[in-house]
């Protein structure tokens, strides 16, 4: 194979936009695997070599990492492959997972400058394949430090923004311990995000690599339960809260209460952990399993969506989303709604639930409303019902995915004064500081729920500002 060399990029012109190859729908229905085949090195320098190498990148201005994307697509089209790594590794915690679940249509790769006639560079696709590159020829290493400083740092919660923290703070020599209430590592990676997305090797392949480098893992551990928040200040020189966001919004209907309602993320963890091999008994009694049930998911985003294909991998007679507003305003991966119609969902747009209807105690039906969009000054068009429009969804199967919210973890972990918003997420100043000294905060727990490239995001810099509060401190 001849490689590429630099006088070989922008072809844009003249090489066809390609993404990887997707496994048939009527195949990757039957299990979790990831449907996304693996680009070759071929594959991945011709694609790579469409990067017009613009004056602004906004591929790197939109990836809230800010990943120096130019510069590791022009290292992949001339085949230094390891440089390729390290440029992306430098600024991302995870490029193998941002490669596979990032919503490149909404940031990097929708933002590309290239024409929408010849097709934006798939840079999520090459992320990917850079990195799991560089794990088969062992280029990635442990964070194991050069120096030890003699401090340590607590970190609530294992999920996407504390273990990128963990990363960076164990390089600069702290030693630092992860509580989280889980008995995985991961958080919302393992336990939220399906397999067909996100293999979970993947992940642990990870917590291998931190454990190498002496980060300490106690699991099954919940702050105010099993061990007191103000024991933890006391063993450590600084404390970030990176719990995420778990509490499931709710809607106030009637018959909320029926059998066959549920949370997605309740139905997401024990979906996983039978992929995990757990025991889930839930499962087992048919409860949070969509076999040969009619399944409504309600919800429009990213979660609502890997609940639809969790249904469908799980066997329903029929799987339905109904959603408010339409289609061009989901606030979902469009790629994720493109899967989903391929695996056979049924899309109910401008809909919204009215009341659930059930038999015995379990829910039988859904009665809907039509909605209409109308224009508002915030931007965003406001979903209005139309009067006399109510039908009713065949449901034995409800699944509600409507986001997350902050718990209250001043009660949780007997913090009165930890201050928080009006949305109940932790008060942060200019340092991700809360209001108790020396306790920090980052990912969703501060910030909201959002993607997981943001919480890396956050947990990095959160590392910076421990290390300049300690620096100065020591």
């Amino acid at each position: 194979m001849v490689m590429l060399k630099m006088n070989d990029l922008l072809k844009f012109v003249s090489l066809p936009q390609e993404y990887p190859e997707k496994v048939l729908p009527q195949i990757r229905k039957q299990d979790f695997a990831e449907i996304y085949k693996q680009l070759d090195l071929e594959q991945a320098a011709n694609q790579a070599s469409r990067c017009s190498q613009c004056g602004v990148p906004f591929c790197q201005v939109h990836c809230p990492l800010g990943n120096n994307i130019p510069d590791w697509l022009r290292l992949t089209v001339e085949g230094r492959l390891k440089e390729a790594y390290e440029v992306s590794a430098s600024t991302n915690t995870f490029p193998e997972i941002c490669g596979r679940i990032c919503p490149q249509d909404r940031l990097c790769e929708g933002n590309c400058v290239i024409e929408k006639d010849f097709g934006s560079v798939t840079i999520g696709s090459i992320e990917r394949y850079i990195t799991e590159n560089a794990f088969a020829n062992e280029w990635v290493e442990a964070p194991t430090p050069l120096n030890e400083n003699g401090m340590s740092v607590a970190i609530i919660g294992a999920g996407p923004a504390g273990l990128a923290a963990a990363d960076m703070l164990r390089r600069k020599g702290y030693g630092v311990e992860i509580y989280d209430r889980y008995d995985r590592v991961g958080g919302l990676l393992i336990y939220g995000i399906p397999s067909f997305k996100l293999e979970k090797e993947v992940v642990e392949r990870r917590r291998k690599l931190f454990e190498q480098a002496g980060i300490k893992f106690t699991l099954n551990c919940e702050i105010g339960k099993d061990i007191d928040f103000a024991e933890i200040r006391k063993k450590h020189n600084a404390v970030l809260i990176a719990t995420g966001v778990y509490k499931a919004r709710d809607v106030d209907l009637p018959e909320n209460s029926l059998n066959g309602i549920y949370s997605a993320l309740d139905y997401l963890t024990a979906s996983n952990r039978i992929g995990l091999g757990d025991k889930v008994e839930q499962y087992y009694d048919g409860s949070l399993n969509a076999y040969d049930k009619h399944v409504v998911v309600i919800g429009g985003g990213d979660t609502a969506m890997d609940c639809v294909r969790t249904a469908i991998r799980q066997g329903a007679k029929k799987v339905s989303c109904l959603y408010r507003r339409d289609k061009a305003n989901m606030p979902g991966s469009v790629r994720e709604v493109k899967n989903a119609e391929e695996e056979g969902v049924e899309f109910i747009w401008l809909a919204a639930p009215k009341a659930f209807v059930g038999n015995n105690g379990n829910v039988e039906q859904i009665l809907a409303e039509k909605m209409r969009l109308a224009s508002q000054e915030s931007g965003r068009a406001a979903p209005v019902v139309i009067e006399n429009s109510q039908f009713a969804l065949k449901a034995d199967m409800v699944i509600k995915a409507l986001g997350f919210e902050p718990e209250d973890l001043p009660k949780m972990f007997a913090q009165p004064e930890l201050e928080v918003s009006r949305n109940g997420t932790l008060k942060i100043d200019s340092r991700q500081m809360t209001s108790l000294d020396g306790v920090f905060a980052a990912g969703d727990i501060a910030r909201g729920a959002s993607l997981v490239v943001w919480a890396i995001k956050d947990g990095r810099e959160a590392a910076e500002a421990i290390d300049r509060r300690l620096s100065i401190k020591a």
